[in-house]
């Protein structure tokens, strides 16, 4: 893959080893941030701990004015705001990949409930605020950032990868192959992201009920994903 990827909240943990992870697939990435020295920052440490890629750290407008395929990795309380501050900057046929999961925690309430959101899903948020043209998919809500980050073994989980262009998810596909062990399964168009979201929130529940580490999550039977 030689387009540029953008990851808007890369200093976060989630964006953070998802960097990790392209970085060390070879990826030329951006690190965006509202703060120009925590993005910086974290480009240089993926760099350093992923040993590869072209990995530079930018303020979030620049990061996706340089990139084909934005992923957005940022707590739902940040999402229109961000996406109000890089709406002028997405070029025009760009492929935002929205990975929030909205838990109550954005209102100070527990960390395993979700949000009901008027749009549906935080990923039908999302395309409420970005230009026309800019195809939205959800993407990477059960990775664990913990499992992200630790280089020395694959993540074996597969990703839910909800849109309604064929192609922007065909894109989102190639991404995946960029990390060892995750696998494209096509759950269908982006108002079946609340799904995925939820997904999330069970597997947060079930993470401190049990006092367990999930890296991902499993689906049997359907065959090849997409």
């Amino acid at each position: 893959m030689v387009e540029t990827i953008a990851i808007v909240g890369g200093t976060g943990a989630e964006g953070f080893g998802l960097g990790l992870r392209l970085a060390r697939a070879g990826a030329r990435l951006r690190i965006g941030s509202r703060d120009l020295g925590k993005a910086q920052d974290a480009a240089r440490r993926i760099a350093e701990m992923a040993g590869r890629g072209q990995v530079e750290g930018r303020l979030n407008p620049e990061a996706v004015s340089e990139a084909g395929i934005v992923i957005l990795t940022v707590p739902l309380a940040a999402q229109i705001g961000i996406l109000k501050s890089v709406r002028a900057s997405f070029r025009p046929g760009a492929v935002l990949v929205d990975a929030t999961v909205p838990l109550e925690a954005a209102i100070g309430g527990r960390v395993s409930r979700l949000l009901t959101l008027w749009a549906g899903s935080a990923a039908q948020q999302t395309a409420q605020h970005v230009p026309e043209g800019v195809a939205v998919t959800s993407a990477f809500h059960c990775l664990s950032a913990e499992v992200l980050a630790d280089l020395e073994r694959d993540v074996d989980s597969d990703v839910l990868i909800c849109g309604d262009s064929v192609n922007a998810k065909a894109a989102v596909r190639d991404l995946l192959k960029l990390i060892p062990g995750a696998r494209a399964v096509d759950a269908g168009p982006l108002e079946n992201s609340r799904f995925a979201e939820s997904l999330a929130a069970l597997l947060i529940s079930l993470n401190l009920r049990y006092k367990v580490k999930s890296s991902g999550v499993r689906i049997t039977g359907l065959g090849p994903g997409i």
